[in-house]
């Protein structure tokens, strides 16, 4: 999908989605892995990666 480095790291990097509402933000990886980042919705800490597909 993705053809060069650019827009691969506009589109993936640090960007998270919400498990329960869906919505996406942008934050550190090492703050939503110590559970710091927050839904802005939902008020969940409970966050995934993007899929690449």
């Amino acid at each position: 999908m993705v053809k060069f480095p650019e827009a691969e790291a506009r589109l993936f990097k640090n960007m998270f989605v919400c498990r329960k509402c869906k919505s996406k933000m942008r934050a550190p990886s090492l703050k939503v892995s110590a559970g710091k980042v927050k839904c802005r919705k939902c008020d969940s800490s409970a966050l995934r990666t993007i899929k690449k597909k």
